[in-house]
């Protein structure tokens, strides 16, 4: 073991709700099938800022189990270039020192059985990086363990650092856009224009629906929306949707609703926006419980409910994607801080002031 390799390093490390420090723990070493990575770049995501708020579903308040174990270092849209490679790992990820790479945000156990079925999304353990130390810590410090399980990509040099963090969001929207399964006379409405929402919007523009529209509150959100190919944009403050969606479909609704809010307006919003038979997409990471009327959802429109988590089998698509130049993060990615400016990060992050925020402690000044 070198000097370097046994010097600490700067990390956010999560304490608690709103108890998040910037610190320095011991710099991670690779064991047998493990890998070092220096992290480039880590995404600040809305299920980050929810964490460090105090939501429920993250800590266990209302009876629900705490989901985070901290002491923590949070962050699991993050990507980097390995520095040290475990005995093994270069033949078990096909990686090698020098290598820029992302790790998929779930770390499956491979033993349970959604894991040996092939569905490792659902993995029963559920072990996500940045939220449980015991596999392992997340992306939002100098350098980052990658743990046996970890499913890990190649990232291209030619991508931009802006579009290599992005990786993780579009692979969740490109996993949301399947699970709608769109059709070329669809009329699809996307809730909601944050990072994942306007990913969202340019993966279903290549499936080229009838009809692409988005709703948001914010209007440089809807502009970016409309750049990237959304035929209609709605503020629902300002304009009834029902009364536009229902203009374009002949009164019945929309075939496809994909909810990306994190509001639970957005979910009642979908049930009275699709139409009978419908495909409502559910995506959201919420802060709180959700009411809505279920007799809407079997008795009234019979819809056909999905859920979409994670990014499963994406990563390659999305790279791809990127790659080709068919998706892009500009317009998406507005700020970079530094590891020490996390505070203000995740105040901007936490705003309507941004669409996605980064945390840069790889990348030159």
């Amino acid at each position: 073991m070198t000097a370097k390799s046994q010097q600490g390093m700067q990390a956010v490390v999560c304490h608690g709700p709103e108890d998040y420090r910037l610190e320095r723990p011991a710099r991670p070493q690779a064991g047998a099938h493990e890998l070092v990575i220096e992290i480039s770049a880590c995404g600040i995501c809305a299920s980050d800022c929810k964490c460090y708020s105090g939501a429920a579903m993250f800590w266990g308040g209302g009876g629900q189990p705490a989901w985070v174990k901290a002491p923590v270092i949070p962050g699991h849209e993050f990507f980097g270039r390995v520095v040290q490679v475990g005995a093994g790992a270069a033949q078990h990820f096909g990686v090698d020192v020098g290598d820029r790479v992302i790790a998929e945000q779930i770390v499956p156990c491979n033993k349970c059985r959604y894991c040996t079925s092939g569905q490792y999304w659902m993995c029963e353990v559920h072990n996500i990086f940045g939220f449980q130390r015991e596999v392992a810590d997340g992306g939002m410090a100098e350098y980052m363990r990658i743990p046996p399980t970890a499913r890990v990509h190649k990232v291209p040099e030619s991508l931009s650092l802006e579009d290599a963090a992005m990786i993780e969001p579009m692979s969740c929207a490109i996993h949301a856009v399947n699970r709608g399964d769109i059709q070329l006379d669809d009329v699809v409405v996307i809730a909601g224009a944050g990072p994942l929402g306007l990913s969202m919007v340019q993966v279903a523009k290549l499936k080229t629906p009838k009809k692409l529209v988005v709703i948001d509150l914010v209007p440089q959100r809807r502009a970016l929306a409309q750049a990237f190919g959304a035929d209609v944009v709605i503020d629902p403050e300002r304009e009834d949707a029902k009364a536009i969606v229902h203009a374009l479909t002949g009164g019945y609704g929309c075939d496809v609703y994909i909810e990306t809010t994190g509001a639970p307006v957005g979910v009642r919003q979908g049930l009275e926006l699709v139409r009978k038979l419908g495909r409502f997409v559910e995506f959201s990471v919420f802060g709180k419980e959700t009411s809505v009327d279920w007799s809407i959802i079997g008795d009234r429109k019979e819809l056909d409910v999905r859920g979409a988590h994670l990014g499963p089998y994406c990563y390659p698509v999305a790279i791809d994607l990127f790659e080709r130049g068919l998706v892009t993060s500009r317009g998406i990615v507005t700020h970079g801080f530094a590891l020490a400016e996390w505070e203000e990060a995740f105040r901007l992050a936490n705003s309507l002031d941004s669409i996605k925020v980064l945390l840069k402690p790889g990348a030159p000044a």
